[in-house]
Parts: structure tokens; sequence; C-alpha cells
């Protein structure tokens, strides 16, 4: 595991907004003793869930979930909430060269139905998880990259806006030069999710295991057994949904293909009309940046300001308070008129990076019987949703229900990763620049 042991420490939950303001789910037991599953799903967050909700609702599966934590611990309940587009980083004509013209439909088809997934499933289960305003912002943090958002063709539905036309329209900083909006996409709550997804497994009959951490995988004849500190499950099939969070002793076919990330997020004080007003930024649109370590951040629907920041180097107490430091500078040049609002809310989490910049959905080669779905690149609310879906049809035969650029396992990085660790987020995004120039 890449990083120190207390960012992998399931039994210290984040000092976030998100589970400070939602009602916990009650505790999950842990495993104990000796049990039996049609499949096994270690991850309960959302492809885990899903994946679980999946197997049972259309196949009548007998699924038993374990998680390190609680549901909702890990990246699942503690990202920003943006219900989006994404999931992967390679580029269309990368995808149409490696795949074929037709894996292009095939994966902007699967990121529309990702979005449509989560609002199904919030409607399907009765969550209410504070949706906000549909659409995304895309801004431009520099003069070459309003020139590339300005030259690339606009979707439908998409929209320019310059910087009168965002102050115009409630959406003003001191740093952007412009942005595009596309109107995909809407913001919520993401503790609130996934916690109702796993309320709604318990309820269909799933069996969700929290303080259990997977430990050991042991191949059989027919199946697998998982051994955790106190049980152990045996299952024909076993699928591993811990994205950033993975354990690559685990599952040692992982080592050197994912690079879990550091991501940060501040929470404000809730902010007066007058404060917004003054700002000028007034709307709960969903909003992010070029640059290389994005920035990423909404209004929520109590007025505070929820603000992202990729990057850090570790989890270690000062690496933190620096790379916070910094974070709440950039904060006060994207928007001086909330600089002396106080921070209420400051937390961190792993995203998580493939070198093939795409999610990987499918079975561990030479491992019969096991599965990972994984790599959701910092946009899980909707991509893991539907991913962890897809899964579940993948393990019960359906082997294109993935689509295809998640099908290929990923190739391992080029770099050592342990250089990784000396700089952080920092390499991520420079890998995936190199990997984008080689894909291009």
């Amino acid at each position: 595991m890449l990083y120190e042991p207390e960012g992998y420490d399931a039994t210290r939950w984040p000092e976030s907004y998100w589970r400070a303001s939602c009602a916990e789910l009650p505790p999950c037991p842990a495993l104990h003793g000796e049990t039996r599953a049609d499949v096994v799903i270690i991850g309960a967050g959302y492809a885990g869930l899903n994946a679980a909700l999946e197997l049972n609702e259309q196949h009548g599966a007998d699924v038993l979930v374990l998680e390190a934590g609680q549901p909702g611990w890990g990246a699942s309940g503690r990202n920003g909430g943006f219900c989006c587009l994404g999931g992967a980083r390679l580029p269309e004509s990368a995808i149409a060269r490696r795949f074929g013209a037709g894996a292009v439909a095939e994966w902007a088809g699967c990121e529309r139905a990702a979005i449509a997934r989560v609002q199904d499933n919030l409607t399907r289960y009765g969550i209410d998880a504070q949706v906000t305003e549909p659409g995304e912002l895309l801004f431009a943090d520099s003069p070459q990259a309003w020139a590339q958002i300005q030259a690339a063709p606009l979707a439908e539905g998409a929209r320019l806006l310059d910087r009168v036309a965002l102050r115009a329209e409630g959406l003003h900083t001191g740093a952007y030069l412009g942005g595009l909006y596309t109107p995909e996409g809407f913001g919520l709550h993401p503790y609130v999710y996934v916690t109702g997804l796993a309320r709604a497994a318990l309820a269909a009959g799933v069996r969700v295991h929290g303080d259990s951490r997977a430990l050991c995988l042991h191949p059989l004849a027919q199946g697998w057994r998982v051994e955790t500190a106190s049980g152990t499950v045996t299952a024909r099939q076993v699928l591993v949904a811990t994205n950033g969070y993975s354990d690559e002793r685990l599952v040692p076919w992982l080592k050197g293909r994912i690079l879990p990330a550091i991501s940060n997020i501040m929470v404000t004080r809730p902010l007066t009309q007058a404060e917004l007003d003054a700002q000028g930024w007034t709307r709960t649109l969903m909003a992010y940046d070029k640059r290389m370590l994005l920035h990423y951040f909404r209004l929520l629907p109590d007025n505070r300001l929820m603000f992202g920041a990729r990057g850090g180097l570790s989890f270690r107490p000062r690496s933190v308070a620096e790379f916070a430091k910094r974070a709440r500078a950039e904060f006060d040049l994207i928007f001086p008129g909330f600089a002396q609002v106080e921070a209420a809310y400051h937390w961190n989490g792993l995203v998580c990076l493939t070198a093939s910049l795409a999610p990987h959905i499918g079975p561990v080669p030479g491992a019969d019987g096991l599965w990972c779905a994984l790599g959701w690149h910092g946009n899980g609310v909707a991509a893991a949703s539907e991913g962890g879906r897809r899964a579940a049809r993948a393990l019960m035969g359906d082997g294109t229900a993935p689509p295809a650029i998640t099908r290929r396992p990923p190739p391992r990085f080029l770099l050592p990763r342990k250089w990784a660790l000396g700089t952080g987020m920092a390499l991520a995004g420079l890998i995936e620049g190199r990997m984008r120039a080689v894909a291009g």
C-alpha cells in the first residue's frame, strides 16, 4: 500500500461535513465464524454495493459484502459529490485506435447511463441525497486552456461562457477566463447516497459485514476462501471493488497497475446571501478547472462552499496541514470575496488512477473466479455505480456488459511508484500527461 498506515486505518473516520450532516447507518456487524456465499464482494462503496444489488435483484445470488470499516468509510463517503460524466482519462482518438470507432460511442453511452443509474438508484431506493441543479462547468485557468475550450466542438446543450456571462449567471470568480457549461449530471450528498445503497442492500437480504478487512484470498478447486480477522467465507466468485484503498498484498496482480492519489476537501461555514452576492457566486452548479492538479467546487444546499484540491505528499499530520494551507491560499485566489470566511471542515481521501487511463472491470488473469472493478479516476459517483452493475452482469456470464475500454487489463506504470510517494499527486499528473501523449 503506497501511503502511510493512517491513510488506511478504517477505525479512524474522516472529520467530514458529509458524515456530520447525515444520520448514520447502524453499524454492520463484523464477520464471525465460517460461512458460504455465491459471491463475495470486497468493498462496500458505490461499485461494491451496486454490484451486490444487481446480483441479488436480477440474478437471485446469495451475496456477502466485506468492508474494512463501515459502508461509506472510504472514497464513496468522502468525495465531492459530483455525479457527472467521466471515469476515464483516455482521449477519444486513443479509444478509437485501440478498440475501434464503436468503442467511443459505447463509452459515451456508458457515461450517460451512469448518471441515469444514480438517479434511478435515488428514486428506486428512496434516497434523499440533496440533489442540486443539473449540469457542470469546466473553467479555463489560462489563456491556453480557454483557447482549447473555445476551439473544441460543442456537444448538444453545451455553452461557452466568457467572464461577462459568468458574472451575469452567478458564477463569478477571481481567477478564470471563461468556462464550458455541459447539462449532464448533478451534485449530491455522497455519504447519504452510499449509506442509502447499504440500507437497500441490507433490506434486499445482502449480508454486509463491516470492520471485516479481507486479509487473505485462497484459491480452491471451485472458488475462493476469503479470510478476515474473525471469520472466513467461501464463494464461487470474488469481486474486488476497493479502488484507491486496494491492498496489493491481497491481489498481487494489481501491483504497479493502479496509482492511488490524495484528494483534499474543505467546507466553509454557511455563507450569508450578502457574502454570496458580493463574490458573485450564487449557483449550486458543479465546477472544476483544467489544472493538472485540479480544483473542484460547488455551493451546497445550506450555502456552505465545498472546495476540493488534488495533491498532497502523505497522510502524515504535518504534510496534511501544509497542503491544507496551500489549498486555502488557492481558494482565496479563486474566491477573494470569501477570503475571510472560516473553514468548518477539512478531510482527505484517495482517488485511483490506472496506467491505461480507464477503469478496469474484468477477471484477474490466471485467477479463475476473481474479478476487479476499480480505477474511476476521481469520478466514481456515477462511473462506479454503473461499473458495479456491469461487473455483476459480467460475473453472471455477460462478458460484454462492461465497455470495451474497461475490459482490457491495465498495464503496469512505467515509473517506479516509490517516486510517486516522494512526489505525490504531481507524479500522477505527469504520468497522466505522459500516458495521454502516448495514447494520442
